[in-house]
């Protein structure tokens, strides 16, 4: 599918998957339908491109792990009175290979070409994790 963009997150205070799955299982993390989202400062300018099929890549303790196909994006406005964006996501994490990516604030556009691929069969299926610290040493070596 093209003219799709996608974004990329640091998952802040996220040790691993489970805890991903964990939080957005929280109704705190929930929009009001009951799907998982990300409320942020800013709107994406580029929203038509985002919604033509754009995943929001989650960068956990160093390297990207996973994606989750955005749904939709919901104006929220805080007790403040600031309008936020609400970035609501598909309930289905999907693993990709780990591919490092330094801190940086809020979020940023990535280009399909840049995106991790897709982990498939037996290694999306584990029922272990690898440890954080393990996937991200064998990322900078090029394993993962």
């Amino acid at each position: 599918m093209a003219g799709y963009i996608n974004l990329i997150k640091l998952s802040v205070g996220t040790e691993d998957l489970q805890d991903m799955i964990d939080w957005q299982s929280n109704k705190r993390a929930q929009a009001p339908d009951g799907l998982p989202r990300h409320v942020t400062r800013m709107w994406p300018k580029r929203e038509a491109e985002i919604l033509k099929g754009g995943s929001i890549y989650w960068v956990i303790k160093g390297a990207i792990q996973c994606r989750q196909r955005i749904a939709r994006l919901d104006e929220v406005i805080g007790q403040d009175g600031i309008r936020r964006c609400a970035i609501v996501l598909d309930p289905k994490i999907i693993r990709t290979t780990s591919a490092l990516k330094r801190p940086f604030q809020g979020w940023r556009y990535l280009k399909p070409e840049d995106a991790p691929p897709d982990l498939s069969g037996k290694a999306a299926e584990r029922d272990e994790d690898i440890p954080a610290t393990l996937e991200i040493a064998l990322a900078e070596i090029g394993v993962l």
